[in-house]
């Protein structure tokens, strides 16, 4: 068997174990066999692919995956659309109970039902908004105790 088709071989099987890992180490280690192989493809000798392999794996695991795992791991910036509701106070326009109300939000009226489907929540009253399932908010009152 020719080196290139060797080289070949290992960065499927590389990229392959990649794809179960996830750790882009793997994957950076397949794309430097990959550049292995074609340079063996050119016609070059034994000695300079493995060199092609080496200085690919060196510069893609030193300067590639440390910057790609950290662009991965940053949090979103900003919460937009009805993630955004999430967490803040909603105040009821009408008793909300398991089968519907009216809650406005953040000066945007939406339909609301209790996060708890045996709570009844009275008009007037303050409650957070826990989910949005669809445009409906749901909620779970502030307090227990009944507005004056």
């Amino acid at each position: 068997m020719e080196p290139w088709v060797a080289w070949l071989l290992v960065a499927a099987l590389l990229g392959i174990a990649e794809l179960l890992s996830l750790t882009l180490a793997l994957g950076i280690l397949a794309v430097a066999a990959l550049a292995a192989g074609l340079t063996g493809a050119l016609g070059l000798p034994l000695a300079a692919q493995a060199a092609v392999f080496g200085v690919g794996a060196v510069a893609g695991l030193a300067f590639v995956r440390p910057f790609a795992t950290r662009h991965i791991r940053q949090p979103p910036p900003l919460r937009s659309g009805t993630a955004a509701l999430v967490g803040r106070e909603a105040y009821t326009l009408t008793e909300v109970n398991r089968h519907g109300g009216r809650a406005r939000i953040g000066g945007e009226e939406w339909t609301a039902r209790p996060y708890d489907p045996d709570l009844v929540i009275p008009a007037g009253a303050t409650a957070d908004v826990l989910a949005i399932e669809g445009a409906t908010a749901l909620l779970y009152p502030v307090s227990a105790e009944e507005p004056p």
